[in-house]
């Protein structure tokens, strides 16, 4: 039975990967910032008969929750053959009564400190999370690596007036978090290039969840359709590349 880890797994569209790669017949290690979340989380699918799961705590901006988590799968598995890269954070800051503060993530008006805590967890808690794995990852036949990014974190769609998001200065923040996965993303699978090993970078579309305050269009049970497609791609599927199947529902590829 082959095994996965997915960070921030307790809520939206990290949940549902969970929920449909159970009902595939996976095994799921339920990744969550915080034990009693992903607690409830397995509970939940658990008695949806899916029984293949358990939590496992890691705050993917922590060094010592990573390593732990990392030790602790460890104790239970010499194998990793899918990382899905889930957690993130959007950097929207609330007022006094719980609404949110968007112009806190323009290119001009966001902190540092703001710029800081997204990059922590959108980009070092990505490379945190896929070096302290990549052990038990190289040891799969056919090892996985999805990062799940954002359309606003490519440059050419962002830089063009006919985007239909080129105007949301909100994802200053945001957007410049998901470009630099992206880079990432590029030189991890072009240093895997040789190997078994499958990269690649997905925008799960506008998902309605409570990352936006509900205001997308999509399902989770979409999103999360779109993220596990490429988790469990076959020897001849693609590397290196980045897909957003609402952007471009012909090959899905778009471009960094």
């Amino acid at each position: 039975m082959k095994k996965i880890l997915i960070t921030g797994a307790n809520k939206s569209i990290g949940f549902e990967a969970a929920k449909q790669l159970l009902q595939k017949g996976y095994y799921v290690y339920l990744g969550s910032r915080n034990l009693e979340n992903g607690l409830e989380a397995v509970k939940k699918l658990k008695a949806e008969g899916l029984t293949n799961v358990e939590a496992i705590q890691i705050d993917v901006t922590d060094d010592d929750s990573v390593k732990t988590a990392r030790t602790e799968i460890g104790k239970k598995t010499d194998t990793l053959d899918v990382l899905i890269n889930n957690a993130g954070i959007s950097g929207i800051k609330f007022d006094t009564n719980g609404n949110p503060i968007l112009q806190t993530i323009t290119a001009i008006d966001g902190s540092i400190d703001t710029f800081k805590e997204v990059y922590e967890t959108n980009v070092y808690g990505v490379i945190r999370v896929t070096q302290a794995f990549l052990d038990l990852l190289k040891k799969a036949p056919e090892p996985r690596i999805v990062m799940v990014s954002s359309t606003v974190g490519s440059l050419s769609l962002q830089s063009d007036p006919d985007w239909p998001f080129y105007n949301y200065a909100k994802f200053a923040v945001y957007g410049s978090s998901k470009s630099a996965l992206n880079m990432y993303t590029v030189h991890l699978a072009y240093e895997l290039r040789d190997t078994a090993f499958k990269v690649n970078a997905i925008d799960p579309g506008y998902t309605k969840s409570d990352f936006n305050y509900h205001q997308g269009t999509g399902t989770v049970e979409e999103a999360a359709s779109r993220v596990i497609k490429y988790a469990l791609i076959g020897n001849d599927g693609p590397t290196g590349k980045f897909f957003s199947e609402e952007t471009n529902p012909e090959t899905g590829e778009i471009p960094w």
